[in-house]
């Protein structure tokens, strides 16, 4: 198990906002319409929620230890819900295109969830890929940090006006990214189509935020052409 020793960092992130984002995208996912076998559905939703029992019990607050157990469930944990979700996405396309206008009012309300949990599990993923992962973010010095797969606006603070720097949680030369950094990255990723936030470095956050940004924008396609359709 491997555990902070260096107190010149700063504290382990907090984990409560994942476990929190891990539920919401859960809720959204199992209230979804049965678009795959519901065998299958509600394995994935029962998955995601045990897993965070021992997540949670070894890291309850902060994440300040790290198992190989722990990140290896953490990272299951953030890829099942995101490969369950693009299934989902697949399926919806699939139902979208189907003439059936019956089903228009449901199927426009799935695509909202679909998306939005989409935003979620993107987030999760870069959160557990980017430096090595949320434990390694933050419990090494910056110099020991693996290398970064986004860059962040605050990694470039340095230069700028002190009042500007002022508004990163830590100085400029200490500052680490958290959960809600990637999350608002997702989110502004899904709504631009493109990086808008954080700047993608490597191969597989290219690849991970391109496949969001081609998901976000043919459900929003298909969503408006439905919606005109069930307007006509």
């Amino acid at each position: 198990m491997a555990k902070r020793t260096d107190k010149a960092v700063p504290a382990g992130e907090h984990r409560w906002p994942a476990v929190a984002a891990v539920l919401v995208a859960t809720a959204l996912y199992a209230t979804l319409p049965n678009l795959m076998h519901p065998a299958a559905h509600w394995g994935v939703v029962a998955i995601c929620v045990l897993l965070l029992i021992p997540l949670i019990a070894i890291n309850p607050v902060r994440l300040t230890n790290e198992t190989a157990l722990a990140r290896g469930l953490s990272i299951a944990q953030a890829l099942i819900l995101f490969v369950a979700n693009q299934a989902s996405v697949v399926l919806l396309v699939i139902a979208l295109v189907e003439p059936d206008p019956d089903s228009g009012a449901r199927l426009l309300l799935s695509a909202a969830q679909v998306w939005a949990t989409n935003v979620i599990a993107v987030a999760l993923v870069l959160w557990e890929m980017d430096r090595g992962g949320p434990f390694k973010r933050w419990s090494n010095p910056r110099s020991a940090i693996p290398a970064a797969d986004l860059r962040f606006s605050q990694d470039e603070d340095r230069d700028t006006d002190p009042e500007v720097r002022k508004a990163s949680a830590f100085s400029s030369e200490d500052w680490r990214p958290q959960f809600f950094d990637y999350l608002y990255s997702s989110l502004s990723n899904a709504m631009a189509f493109s990086a808008s936030d954080s700047m993608p470095l490597s191969l597989r956050a290219k690849a991970l935020m391109g496949l969001e940004a081609l998901s976000g924008f043919v459900i929003l396609a298909l969503v408006i052409a439905r919606a005109v359709s069930l307007l006509g």
